[in-house]
């Protein structure tokens, strides 16, 4: 285990490696107030500036560069200008990368960008993404990959999860050579909390990449480093990550995402790593962890030894938090509301005067942030807009001073009767995911799978994606169609069949991805010892217990009802486009469940109309019904049209067959689209570790 030391050479040192870390810039927040819209930007720039001070040979970022997924063109100016003032000059860089940059810098040009003979670097910036600047849309880019496209930053630990179920993702570190110090640099960036928590207890679902022995070099001399962004407060278990899920050869660990500055570097118990949290470099939560001063840390790595230095933010908007329970409070009467407004402004005053004496972490005076947290119960509640246009020019947060809260009161067992208004108070609602409301409602998913749809709900709303939906339903689309491609090409299918090779498709669709989760590498520690074996590794398990009972129910669904989708023809490019079939309002009877199956063409449509039966006693029972209903409807709907769907319309009728399908023109379509995937290009397989990974490159 590496302990940080205080004996160290300075900067000079040919074998130290001198690294600025910060995490939570959120670079854009508040833009559009007169007051704040600056902070973020002067806190960047200042964090730059001390790198540029302390000759550091990097800046290692933590995530949420970015307040926004999509930052306007403001904010991404005011970015690329600090980068470039402070990241492009004529400083040499002191230390080598020597692993497989392409696997590290996913990108176009696949290298590190000091080395880019076209830009003169001399500060590098090493970042991942954070949940608020995560990859997101069809190419799956975030606004990090604009400032890596311009050579400004180098983007890592971006993972392809793919398809559906937890995922496997495999984390190869970034090899750093300086002098006799070797450093492995890990990176992981945020993946939601639910999923990368049940990837941690899935067996073989994360692996680890060690570096190969090199130049003499063995496993243990690397100084292991990693950078995440993920929950670390444990509210909720399921919705954190717990430090025993990571690997105990780590030496060292960055979190980002906690805003909360705890930068002195705490052991963990039993892992033999410790882990700083350096917090946010501007206050984006008006909460009692934020009103702590903002650190950033200079981390000095010498061989196995560290030196941890903290670095107090000067530019930082001061900020000020108290909290006040009113019936604690002597001088004020529950009736007279003159009291508790004279009260309340006397703590503002204080904390007014409290912020403006100077100190010497800060560098010019600024109007501060003041919040009191109020616990009013047995009392009246106060206008907060209007108590705060009082301190107009005075306080940079007038209108927000105050918030309101009533001390939580212990239910009885004995039926208390409670308010409708106070079961809808906004505190009390959480978000629900997808999966949960499929698991709670007991619904059964018949095409597309509960994980896919919850990750498109997710980028619709939080990313503003509108084509994540979409995306969702042409993937799965195209995974049945390349599938019924393949099948046709090797044998013919008759007309008959088509319905049931969909069910097919479905099925074997749910089989591979509840497989993925049994497939795998699973990483080791320095030892060869399983990590993922351990004990406090299965104390979550009830959300993956959920899944399985979410992937049986699909994959019986499956195997009862049929499905259908729509495919266009290449040659009606003038005709509009047409929506996936929809099903009718309501819910139609449990016996007859009814698929359509359409292909357009240039100059003939063929619709193929088939029904299964549930049962045969449900069909004998209602085979009167059926047959009255299929002579009304045939007299109704005629023999081109096909049978209408949803509540009351066709209920009990069975399915009608237009003109005689050409079996011969599908499978030539489906060929088709098969000849069409073949040209486009080959996707790149992921690089495979060999033995020889991580060697040193020569120049």
């Amino acid at each position: 285990m590496s302990e940080p030391t205080q004996a160290m050479g300075g900067g000079g040192d040919i074998n130290t490696l001198r690294i600025l870390v910060a995490t939570d810039c959120h670079l854009g927040y508040m833009e559009k107030d007169e007051i704040r819209r600056f902070d973020s930007f002067q806190a960047f720039e200042e964090i730059c500036s001390l790198a540029d001070q302390n000759k550091v040979d990097f800046i290692l970022l933590g995530g949420d560069l970015f307040h926004e997924n999509k930052p306007s063109r403001s904010t991404l100016v005011k970015t690329i200008e600090i980068l470039r003032r402070y990241c492009l000059n004529d400083q040499p860089v002191k230390f080598q990368v020597v692993s497989d940059q392409t696997v590290n810098f996913p990108n176009r040009f696949g290298q590190v960008n000091y080395e880019d003979p076209n830009f003169n670097v001399g500060l590098p910036v090493f970042t991942i993404h954070g949940n608020h600047d995560d990859p997101a849309g069809v190419d799956n880019l975030s606004a990090i990959d604009i400032l890596s496209a311009c050579n400004l930053v180098n983007y890592f630990g971006k993972m392809d999860l793919g398809g559906s179920g937890v995922g496997q993702i495999a984390v190869y570190p970034v090899l750093i050579k300086k002098g006799t110090t070797s450093v492995a640099l890990y990176g992981l960036g945020n993946i939601r909390d639910e999923r990368l928590n049940r990837m941690f207890q899935t067996p073989h679902s994360v692996q680890w990449m060690r570096p190969g022995a090199q130049d003499g070099d063995s496993v243990s001399d690397w100084f292991n480093i990693l950078v995440l962004h993920q929950n670390r407060i444990k509210t909720n278990p399921k919705s954190a990550i717990n430090e025993h899920f990571l690997p105990r050869f780590l030496d060292f660990v960055v979190w980002g995402h906690e805003h909360e500055c705890l930068v002195d570097p705490q052991e963990v118990p039993g892992m033999g790593f410790h882990i700083t949290q350096p917090g946010s470099s501007v206050a984006t939560s008006l909460i009692d962890g934020e009103a702590k001063p903002k650190h950033i840390l200079l981390l000095e790595i010498k061989g196995n030894q560290y030196r941890p230095t903290k670095i107090p933010l000067k530019s930082v908007r001061p900020f000020e938090y108290a909290e006040v329970v009113l019936k604690d409070e002597a001088d004020v009467d529950p009736n007279d509301q003159a009291s508790v407004l004279e009260h309340l402004d006397k703590i503002v005053r204080n904390l007014i005067e409290k912020s403006s004496q100077p100190t010497a972490s800060r560098s010019e005076p600024k109007l501060p942030l003041v919040r009191i947290k109020v616990d009013y119960s047995g009392f009246s509640t106060i206008n907060p807009q209007r108590f705060g246009q009082k301190y107009v020019g005075k306080v940079a947060n007038p209108q927000d001073i105050l918030i309101f809260s009533k001390s939580a009161k212990k239910r009885q067992t004995t039926g208390d009767h409670i308010d409708d208004a106070e079961k809808l108070r906004p505190e009390e609602l959480n978000q629900q995911t997808i999966e949960a409301l499929v698991a709670e409602n007991n619904l059964k998913m018949e095409i597309l799978p509960v994980d896919d749809l919850d990750i498109a709900l997710h980028d619709f709303v939080n990313k503003d994606d509108k084509m994540a939906f979409y995306a969702c339903l042409q993937r799965n689309l195209e995974e049945t169609r390349s599938k019924l491609s393949s099948e046709a090409d090797k044998s013919k299918i008759e007309e008959e069949d088509i319905i049931v090779k969909i069910n097919e498709c479905m099925q074997d669709r749910v089989k591979e991805r509840s497989l993925r989760t049994k497939e795998g590498t699973q990483f080791t520690d320095t030892g060869g010892k399983s990590v993922a074996a351990q004990s406090s590794l299965n104390s979550f398990s009830d959300d993956e217990d959920t899944r399985e009972m979410l992937l049986g129910a699909r994959s019986t669904d499956v195997r009862r009802k049929s499905s259908g989708f729509t495919r266009p023809s290449k040659d009606t490019a003038d005709v509009p486009k047409r929506g996936a079939s929809k099903r009718g309002r309501g819910r139609g009877t449990n016996s007859m469940k009814q698929t359509t199956l359409s292909f357009s063409q240039s100059r003939s449509s063929t619709v193929i109309c088939s029904e299964e039966v549930a049962s045969s006693s449900e069909e004998e029972a209602e085979g009167n019904e059926v047959e009255n209903s299929e002579e009304e409807s045939a007299q109704q709907v005629g023999r081109k049209r096909a049978a209408p769907r949803g509540r009351g319309r066709g209920r009990g009728s069975t399915a009608k067959r237009g003109r005689k399908t050409d079996i011969a023109s599908i499978q030539s379509m489906m060929s088709k689209d098969a000849d069409d995937s073949e040209d486009e290009p080959p996707k790149k397989a992921p690089p495979r570790v060999t033995r020889n990974y991580g060697a040193v490159r020569r120049r």
